[in-house]
């Protein structure tokens, strides 16, 4: 039996399916990871990425931080690939229960997802830090410098930066959901980023798959793993 074989008797097999992702998912839809060969991580700036995308930064070089920001993070004409299209079909057919994301690109809903729970944020929501009027992405795209509120205040993207805490509410929907699933497929990420990472131990299914294109430190404890890309894997599945 190959891996798709396998993967595909387990979804059959499954009626709350829980999908756990990362940047490796995006990537396929032209967004480049933090840590790839090309990665934002490899390249060269004034400061370095995880530096400026730091709360103390944003605090303290906030044009900077959007100079940044604009040029890096936001995306906005990337589209869903093969990846996100399946886990909307998974979903509208009632086999996948909630995709849990570390990407904050919105493209699982763009794909048509319902209930996915954006572990560090979205691009698609900004806040007035003053009054809290929210903002579009295309709004901080076409500002210049720093953008700012009809009140004065600085427009924040509502993105979990460096040395801050993740949203609790999203936290516990992702915990519950995972917690309650019947397979867990976990892709396109490397593992390494915390607590994001941690959550897979709330998992406690006999249905562990782990589809990247490089190791994890999980990968031992999977019970399929496929080395290889997200929306081709995925692509193969057929739903029923």
């Amino acid at each position: 039996m190959t891996s798709i074989e396998q993967l595909q008797s387990m979804i059959d097999k499954s009626s709350r399916i829980v999908f756990f992702g990362g940047a490796g998912v995006s990537t396929e839809s032209g967004i480049p990871d933090f840590r790839g060969v090309d990665g934002l991580y490899r390249q060269k700036y004034r400061y370095p990425p995880e530096t400026i995308l730091s709360h103390t930064f944003f605090m303290t070089h906030r044009e900077e931080f959007f100079d940044f920001y604009r040029d890096k993070m936001l995306a906005l004409d990337a589209q869903p690939n093969a990846a996100h299209k399946k886990l909307a079909e998974l979903e509208a057919a009632g086999k996948l229960t909630a995709v849990v994301t570390q990407n904050i690109d919105g493209l699982h809903q763009k794909a048509g997802s319902k209930n996915v729970f954006e572990l560090h944020g979205s691009v698609h929501r900004n806040y007035c830090m003053k009054c809290g009027k929210e903002y579009s992405a295309e709004f901080i795209r076409d500002s210049k410098g720093i953008p700012t509120c009809s009140c004065g205040g600085t427009v924040k993207p509502d993105v979990v930066l460096y040395e801050e805490g993740l949203d609790q509410k999203t936290l516990t929907g992702a915990v519950e959901a995972i917690a309650n699933a019947d397979m867990l497929i976990v892709g396109g990420t490397s593992l390494t980023v915390y607590p994001a990472a941690g959550l897979v131990d709330y998992y406690r299914g006999s249905r562990l798959v782990l589809i990247n294109k490089t190791t994890t430190p999980l990968d031992s404890h999977a019970d399929l793993v496929i080395n290889g890309s997200i929306g081709e894997t995925l692509a193969q599945i057929r739903v029923s």
